[in-house]
């Protein structure tokens, strides 16, 4: 070390460069948590479904209800799938927690277990993926070269990082060695655009955003094809328990063509994300252009397995192939018939763009606007993704409702229909209503979210709107997820018991208030809300739906009884199945609650710096681990031993982050000090406006916001058009085939209004995506940036989302009127906060505007 004095820079240490994964680290995030999500469901119900009932199963084989079928059938296939997946869920909340405290500059140990880890997840998820989607040797040779690829490129990265991590070490004894003479360092500013570095850094986050969602959706695919399972193996042993039904003799081919589509689009899709991460910031342009490819063909291969999958027969398929032709048409022409829009999105008229006119009227408090504006640029941003994800959930858990469906008719029901609104009425009404004012609440502060102007004047109606978003997930989770109103009560008293804990350990265990610190402040509530938020999407689900399965009959023998809609694993291991609600309803109602209080600003600061959202966001993430080990492993031994294992990993990786803590404590004051000393006049230099030649903030934003609603609506529907509401038959005979959509037998126009909505919305997502993606790739000229009609299709799409979910959540038009009709009351709610949030910023304005400046 050098002695501090030298009056050129030549004493100054050079600045760290921030690795690539703490740029990318809320979608790293993003990748682990929703790895955690898909191999979280998978864990708890694995492919090749669950026996129905108690019976002798054929060849000697032990049919217990409730317990995986394939565990019975390929025990191989299902150890090596059990494994894997345990291996990758486990993986993906280690990651999580690294993301938490990773540094900025630096922490090579975290950083090396960070990578170390990913590699493991990513081994992982790729044998459960091949083990648990395969079943004759097609689909196994299939899927072992695609994947092979991909490990392929993991290896030689992973080696590739090992030499670097060595070159590294032994650069500071070279630079030592060397003359000062060789001094020209950093390169001139002009060589590297700034400009450009970030506009290449945006689109890769966007990027890795479309692979990540292209990836989870491909592997809950593969682990649940279209057409289901089979409940028994067939007397000439054409097939067997739990293999797929299009498999065999009814449709081998549509099914051989949906697994390769899907596989290609698993495995691009990972090569994608490795692309992305492994590269860094001096890509070549020949490079620049491999994870685009990538991408479009994982999204290629959606769209031909969605096609193969979704319909039996070759009208439907041509249909839903055709359907991109409508969707472009429809785009160029609102380009054609509207050219006039085209100067309000350019920088040729300031007078007409918002942004441009305030940034020019207003020089003289420029730092604090650009400080304003970023804030509510964050607040914006999370109101999307809750929003986004909470329409996911909300959307699934109405096509797929609590308690499954009747697989036969009876006296007072059909196939198909929901099992709770023939038991418990009341209670399923109740679940749908609130489900269903999620959803719509949804999909209102989307469409609100697209309108920017109104975003930044209003944020607050979006804000509240979201938590009457979550209340209504709040009440759809504790009435759909039990049958009786104590448990129901006690559910929701749970999330009043982590806000009541976050209150005191505020108040007795925050000893200081400065404010110092507010980017670091910022950078944990971003991690830590995503984090809730998808930690909410994976025990939302999990809860209505829990491991095992529910009873499709009432039984009352003596020995043993059940009721219809009951969970399997309540009557066969009542203990197991109560320490995984218990598990799984905290995480989620813990979860909820955190994301209320990360909303407001008075109580996330001193909930971050007394580590009290950090401590309840912990024992989430061991409530759901606990869920999992009690939902998925059937053996004490089993579960004793992982559990063991991943209880030693979240140790040593609390003891590294405490450890790096300790050290980043020591520096911080000093660095602060020095900054001071250094930054005394700050130079007036416009290094966050918009000299950018190639991607304006707004454009940028404008981007990423619709690539979210696109990836949000061609998710669900992807997942929702292989696996259609009311279930799909099991056997043959009275006219249908095993394996399809009982709802297109039994009331054809609500399975076709469904069927159309569903997959115009699908194709229209995947043709926005695909444009954008080519409208980033090509040259940006500020006159081609018209982005409308785009936002036209994509309100088209939440609207066909909307008519598929009131035709698909229920069996009845007048309750499917009811869904429309609550768009009513909601956009009253709204309004209302409007006009109150109006009132509010015209009386200030009138008293003047010198008080707008000691805010």
């Amino acid at each position: 070390m050098a002695s501090g004095g030298g009056g050129d820079g030549e004493g100054k240490p050079p600045a760290k460069e921030e690795s690539t994964e703490y740029r990318l680290r809320k979608y790293l995030l993003l990748l682990a948590t929703l790895v955690a999500t898909v191999t979280y469901a998978a864990g708890l119900n694995l492919p090749g479904g669950s026996w129905a009932e108690d019976a002798p199963a054929p060849a000697g084989l032990r049919a217990v209800a409730g317990d995986p079928i394939l565990r019975e059938t390929r025990y191989t296939r299902y150890v090596v799938f059990y494994a894997c997946n345990a291996v990758a869920f486990a993986a993906s909340l280690v990651v999580s927690l690294i993301v938490l405290v990773l540094p900025k500059e630096g922490g090579g140990r975290l950083l090396g277990a960070m990578r170390a880890v990913m590699v493991v997840d990513l081994l992982g998820l790729m044998g459960a993926y091949a083990a648990g989607s395969s079943r004759d040797g097609f689909t196994t040779a299939a899927a072992s070269a695609l994947l092979l690829l991909v490990f392929a490129y993991v290896a030689g990265a992973f080696l590739a990082s090992l030499n670097l991590i060595t070159v590294r070490w032994q650069l500071p004894c070279q630079e030592r060695a060397s003359p000062p003479a060789a001094a020209p360092r950093p390169p001139p500013p002009g060589d590297q655009d700034p400009a450009a570095t970030k506009a290449m850094k945006s689109e890769h986050e966007i990027l890795l955003l479309l692979a990540i969602f292209a990836a989870t959706i491909a592997y809950v695919a593969g682990m649940n094809p279209p057409g289901g399972f089979w409940r028994d193996a067939a007397v000439g042993g054409e097939h067997v328990a739990g293999d797929p039904v299009l498999q065999g003799r009814e449709h081998p081919n549509r099914y051989r063509a949906f697994y390769v589509c899907n596989t290609a689009a698993f495995a691009a899709s990972l090569l994608a994300v490795m692309f992305i991460v492994v590269e860094d910031k001096r890509l070549r342009h020949w490079r620049r252009a491999v994870p685009y490819g990538l991408v479009v063909a994982a999204l290629l291969g959606l769209g031909g397995a969605y096609a193969a999958g979704s319909c039996r027969d070759g009208k439907h398929t041509a249909y839903v192939a055709c359907l991109v032709a409508p969707v472009v048409a429809y785009i160029a022409i609102l380009y054609i018939a509207c050219p006039s829009r085209s100067p309000s999105s350019t920088s040729k008229s300031p007078s007409n763009t918002n942004t441009t006119t305030t940034t020019i009227s207003i020089s003289d408090s420029k730092q604090d606007k650009e400080v304003e504006d970023k804030e509510v640029d964050k607040i914006c941003e999370y109101i999307q993704l809750l929003a986004t994800l909470a329409a996911t959930i909300a959307y699934q858990a109405g096509i797929d409702p609590p308690g499954g469906v009747w697989g036969e008719s009876g006296k007072d029901y059909s196939v198909g229909d929901p099992i709770l609104l023939t038991t418990h009425p009341r209670r399923f009404k109740v679940f749908f209503y609130f489900n269903s004012a999620a959803f719509v609440a949804s999909l209102v502060i989307m469409a609100l979210s697209q309108n920017k102007r109104l975003v930044r004047r209003y944020h607050a109606v979006l804000e509240a709107t979201m938590i009457l978003d979550l209340f209504g997930l709040i009440g759809a989770y504790a009435v759909g997820c039990c049958r009786d109103t104590s448990t129901s009560i006690y559910i929701i008293a749970m999330a009043g018991a982590v806000l009541v804990y976050v209150v005191i350990h505020i108040v007795f265990f925050t000893l200081e208030t400065k404010n110092g610190g507010d980017d670091q402040l910022e950078e944990h509530r971003e991690v830590l809300l995503l984090l809730t938020v998808l930690a909410a999407t994976l025990t939302y689900q999990a809860g209505l739906t829990p491991p095992g399965g529910f009873w499709e009959n009432d039984e009352n023998d003596e020995k043993f009884s059940h009721h219809a809609g009951f969970p399997v694993l309540l009557n066969k291991n009542p203990r197991r199945y109560k320490a995984f609600f218990y598990c799984n309803a905290a995480s989620f109602m813990a979860s909820v609650a955190l994301i209320v209080l990360l909303m407001n600003k008075n109580l996330y600061r001193p909930g971050i710096r007394s580590y009290a959202l950090i401590i309840c966001m912990v024992a989430g993430m061991f409530g759901v681990l606990g869920a999992y080990a009690a939902g998925s492993f059937l053996y004490l031994r089993t579960f004793i031993i992982i559990l063991v294992l991943v209880l030693v990993v979240f140790v040593g990786v609390i003891c590294l982050a405490i450890n790096h803590f300790r050290e980043l404590k020591k520096n911080t004051q000093q660095q602060q000090h020095q900054q001071q000393q250094q930054q005394q006049p700050p130079p007036p230099t416009g290094t966050n406006g918009f000299s950018s030649p190639k991607l304006s903030m707004q454009e940028e934003d404008v981007i990423k916001y619709l690539m979210l609603v696109g990836i949000l609506a061609a998710s669900i529907t992807y997942l929702t058009g292989l696996k259609p509401p009311g279930g799909l038959w099991r056997d043959e005979g009275d006219g249908h085939s095993a394996g399809n959509p009982v709802l297109y037998d039994i009331d054809m126009r609500r399975y076709n209004t469904f069927f159309y909505s569903n997959s115009t919305s699908f194709m229209a997502s995947i043709t926005v995506i695909v444009l954008l993606l080519q409208r980033m790739l090509s040259p940006k000229t500020g006159g081609e940036k018209v982005f409308w009609p785009m936002h036209t299709v994509i309100v088209l799409d939440m609207l066909a989302l909307l008519v598929a979910y009131a035709a698909g959540s229920v069996r009845d038009w007048e309750t499917s009127k009811n869904v429309f009709l609550l768009l009513i009351p909601i956009q009253l709610f709204v309004g209302g906060l409007f006009f109150i949030c109006k009132k509010k910023q015209t009386s200030p304005q009138d008293d003047g505007s010198a008080a707008g400046t000691n805010m």
